[in-house]
């Protein structure tokens, strides 16, 4: 068990043991003794729409309701007795209608009545939403096309070490629109594989009805967003990915449920407590959304049937969980210094949450062993990305959210010249040993408007104007330098896996800011500019060739399988210097001063440059020679080699 590796772990021994039998009884209680949890989480195959022969059957749980009513393109949108569900019982409702008189492309949505009160309510179980142009109201859609998806690509997902591109499809696009599934397929999908990442992380996938809302305030979790095409569209791109080689993980919204009440599950039966909590628990006091009730066996039936679904209907291959550190704590973390092991055991956990994310755990690697999840928690809570043989809650990974946070501070408040060689090294490698971990310098988080890139914090409005190569300008010369720095040691540090946000690699010089009131609802910072990249005239290329090299030096080396050795570090003249595997990282970071003859002890044998910052090709000055090799001397009982190491500049060495 983890205590047994962590000595600070033993006083919280009695707490950690109880959350690994709350996970394994509830288990046992939904799956039934000895069962897979993958063959009792079938939500989606009951409720929702379903053809039956050559009728159509709509089913919906709510419990509260005293009737339900099916309003659509069927009956002029106006309560009919004729499509009236009828009460089965345990809170269900059913419907059965010809086919022919609901046929595929057919709009729908619930009128729901209760004591005291009634509504449109959207199904929660539907699988296709679509918002009418002119209204932006949404309605449910039966989708039922004549002919399914074939998919052409077997795939089985490597989730040993992911190098994740993390995207969001509509605003994949250069045009001023929102970007389409096959537009993604055809443009995007084709430079993630060329730049070499492994695992492409998709984001806002679940219907919501505000586009600005990044996907993260969710109204239909079984419905895949109709704002960026059809679900035979999205298979398309999933099944190119895997022909490609690439992994398709999805940014799951279990945390937390938009709080519209036509278009959300929150109060579909006039009730606030039925996936929720009811009264001012079920409210967020951050995000303005309602905060899902773990502990109550439809919510978890739900959630589960939910992950399945994605899984089996677009063969998704993992999940990263959002909001995980808001599940997890009963005041959602906020405003919170997690600076001692009480604060993971102290009674504020939410002890249900923690349960049924073990549960989702078990799950996915049920219906596929080899899919990976993704823990986005800032706390550092213990255990989160353990094996639940080992008291832990099962992740494959957690994100390694403060090194991005480090970033920033050390470019924003520090002189070049203050930056700690060594507080940098340990910062970066600072992770659980009982944990695999995915680093990032930056994810979309930064791009915001609120906040600032790396590229932009670097140069700032210098960007504007000296980008094109025949420019000589001190502040872009070194952003270019600093930026491929800092992907290369936070990818090389990295625990297990390393992520990076569209358009990032290349140093995308526009923050996003999705189309809202306030800016007139434009779609130009909704867009990533491509076209920067393929200019030959400008900077940007050099930033993404950088990437491109970096990214398959690792994935063709297997680097991240080693662990980081930290071999010197010299504050002085800021160069830090480590070794993975048979590879040497060697940086300077010292804004001026360049080294020669620099000496540190390595393993015996000869090394050759396989990566050069300074590259003329990634927009560098050339002072190495990347053909020559070097040779370690023995000195007394060590082994010496020894390097030129300009300023601002790294190189990686590969032993032969």
């Amino acid at each position: 068990m983890i205590y047994d590796a962590d000595p600070y772990l033993a006083p919280y021994r009695e707490q950690i043991d109880r959350r690994y039998r709350n996970i394994v009884f509830q288990k046992q209680e939904t799956a039934g003794y000895g069962r897979r949890l993958a063959d009792a989480v079938n939500n989606h195959l009951y409720y929702g729409v379903h053809r039956e022969k050559d009728s159509v059957v709509f089913r919906e749980w709510a419990p509260n309701a005293t009737a339900v009513y099916l309003i659509g393109d069927v009956n002029g949108w106006r309560k009919d007795e004729r499509y009236r569900l009828a009460g089965i019982g345990s809170g269900d409702w059913e419907l059965r209608l010809p086919a022919a008189e609901m046929p595929h492309g057919s709009l729908f949505k619930w009128y729901v009545e209760w004591n005291g009160g009634s509504g449109e309510r959207l199904p929660a179980y539907a699988v296709r939403c679509v918002q009418d142009p002119e209204t932006k109201i949404f309605a449910a859609q039966v989708w039922q096309p004549s002919k399914r998806y074939r998919w052409k690509h077997g795939f089985t997902p490597h989730n040993g070490n992911p190098l994740i591109y993390e995207a969001h499809i509509g605003m994949s696009s250069e045009q001023e629109k929102v970007a389409s599934f096959d537009e993604f397929r055809r443009n995007v999908l084709p430079r993630v594989h060329e730049l070499g990442y492994n695992t492409l992380q998709l984001m806002a996938l679940q219907e919501h009805p505000y586009y600005g809302s990044f996907g993260y305030q969710v109204s239909g979790f079984f419905a895949l967003s109709s704002r960026f095409g059809t679900p035979e569209e999205f298979k398309a791109l999933v099944d190119e990915a895997h022909g490609l080689g690439i992994a398709v993980v999805m940014d799951i919204v279990h945390s937390h449920a938009v709080d519209n009440e036509v278009e959300g599950i929150g109060m579909l039966d006039g009730t606030d407590c039925m996936y929720c909590h009811g009264g001012s628990r079920g409210r967020h006091p951050a995000w303005g959304s309602r905060c899902l009730n773990y502990g109550k066996p439809a919510t978890v039936h739900f959630l589960l049937s939910n992950i399945k679904f994605w899984m089996e209907e677009y063969h998704i291959d993992g999940f990263r969980f959002d909001g995980v550190t808001s599940m997890i704590y009963l005041d959602h973390g906020l405003g919170k210094d997690f600076t001692d092991y009480s604060c993971y055991f102290d009674g504020g956990q939410d002890e249900d949450a923690l349960t049924y994310l073990g549960l989702a755990n078990i799950l996915v690697k049920e219906i596929n062993p080899k899919a990976i999840t993704i823990a986005e928690d800032v706390s550092g809570m213990p255990g989160l990305a353990t094996p639940l043989r080992d008291g832990g809650t099962g992740f494959d990974f957690r994100l390694s959210m403060g090194i991005a946070d480090h970033w920033i501070k050390w470019i924003k408040e520090r002189r070049d010249e203050d930056w700690s060689m060594g507080e940098m090294y340990y910062e970066l490698t600072n992770k659980r040993q009982d944990e695999r971990t995915i680093s990032y310098a930056e994810c979309h988080d930064q791009a915001l408007v609120g906040d600032k890139t790396i590229i932009f914090r670097l140069m700032d409005k210098e960007m504007y104007t000296a980008m094109n190569k025949g420019s000589q300008n001190l502040t872009v010369e070194r952003g270019m330098a600093l930026h491929k720095m800092i992907r290369l040691v936070t990818l090389a540090t990295a625990g297990d896996g390393y992520l990076n946000f569209m358009g990032n690699e290349f140093g995308h010089p526009e923050w996003i800011d999705f189309p809202r009131e306030g800016n007139g609802w434009s779609y130009f910072y909704a867009r990533r500019q491509w076209s920067l990249a393929d200019n030959p005239d400008l900077r940007y290329g050099q930033l993404l060739q950088f990437d491109k090299a970096m990214i398959h030096l690792f994935s063709e080396n297997g680097i991240l399988r080693d662990r980081p050795v930290q071999l010197y570090v010299d504050e002085r003249q800021k160069v830090l210097i480590f070794g993975r595997g048979y590879f040497i990282f060697a940086l300077n970071f010292h804004p001026e001063r360049s080294v020669s003859d620099f000496r540190f002890r390595a393993a015996a044998g000869e090394y050759r440059q396989v990566l050069d910052s300074d590259d003329p090709v990634f927009g560098g000055f050339g002072r190495n020679d990347g053909s020559v090799s070097h040779f370690t001397v023995r000195e007394g009982d060590c082994d010496l080699l020894s390097l030129y190491l300009p300023s601002r500049s790294a190189i990686v060495l590969k032993r032969h």
